[in-house]
């Protein structure tokens, strides 16, 4: 019962993350769930089955707000979901003792990715939607290039048990063709697509009886509670911190398995967990104590206009 509630509460953590930054819900839960000793194919069926609920309620949010190009959703989200399946079905034929290593080292990659993303590549995003500016309408549609985008990111999310959010969302902004805003509602919505291919190729290949469906309920559970909590926190919290923080977290969860891949020993993992947790919390800090120097002088530039 304690493994499911916290089980739960990292559905609820992670569901927060994804609201707030428009990506991490797999790659957080998958880190916890690998961490308890769950089998990697297992955590990643585990984690796609809940999305089915998550990613519905988050894409038909967005679809209300009108945050969702269908245009693009479609051509992201169907190669993705082609993806998602081929991804399962590889990760469920591949053996216990590969597989975990593997999937370690591909979450390991997505933590930098978020980190990177958000660090680096966030102000390039938000100086286009200062204002919210229209956007030319010439550069609105990324045509047939979305397809090796959603079949690569549909891949990686089931096989690596996280990773749509990651590549499909960073790859979109940093292409700076849509609103953020956009962004985010049609890769969240298409994930829905990724979550129900992924989930029918493990469960063809795995079949149900090996899947504890109390911990999918859990997560799913833990992810529609956060869910418009999120939405409050995603105005409230800097999204460098929060990118930061999670990404730290993944990396902290997966560094000793991936050290293991090639060949180090696994001994330095401890020393090396230590050293991402203090570089986390120092760099966090630092953002959320500059987010918060910054609003204080905005706040007093509009009291003296």
């Amino acid at each position: 019962m304690i493994v499911l509630i916290a089980i739960g509460f990292a559905g609820f953590i992670a569901q927060l993350v994804d609201g707030s930054l428009g990506m991490g819900y797999g790659v957080t839960s998958t880190s916890v769930l690998l961490t308890v000793g769950l089998a990697p194919a297992l955590a990643s069926a585990s984690v796609h089955l809940a999305e089915i609920g998550t990613t519905a309620a988050s894409g038909i949010s967005h679809w209300r707000m009108g945050n969702v190009d269908m245009r693009s959703l479609l051509l992201i989200g169907i190669p993705g979901g082609v993806g998602g399946f081929l991804g399962a079905v590889v990760l469920a034929n591949l053996s216990l003792d590969a597989a975990r290593p593997m999937v370690s080292v591909v979450l390991l990659l997505l933590g930098a990715v978020i980190i990177a993303r958000f660090m680096h590549g966030r102000r390039t995003a938000a100086a286009r939607a200062a204002g919210e500016a229209p956007v030319p309408a010439g550069e609105r549609r990324h045509g047939w290039k979305l397809i090796p985008l959603g079949l690569i990111g549909g891949f990686l999310d089931a096989s690596g048990g996280g990773g749509w959010g990651p590549v499909t969302t960073s790859s979109l902004m940093a292409a700076a063709r849509m609103r953020p805003r956009t962004v985010i509602g049609t890769v969240s919505g298409s994930e829905f697509i990724v979550s129900v291919a992924a989930s029918a190729g493990f469960l063809l290949t795995l079949g149900s009886a090996g899947i504890d469906f109390g911990i999918v309920a859990m997560l799913l559970g833990g992810g529609l509670i956060a869910a418009p909590i999120a939405a409050w926190l995603v105005g409230k919290f800097d999204d460098q911190a929060l990118a930061t923080g999670v990404g730290g977290l993944i990396i902290f969860l997966n560094l000793d398995r991936g050290l293991g891949l090639f060949g180090l020993d696994t001994s330095l993992g401890l020393g090396l967990r230590l050293l991402v947790a203090a570089l986390s919390v120092l760099v966090v800090g630092f953002l959320l104590l500059r987010s918060r120097a910054r609003r204080s002088v905005a706040a007093a530039g509009g009291r003296a206009a």
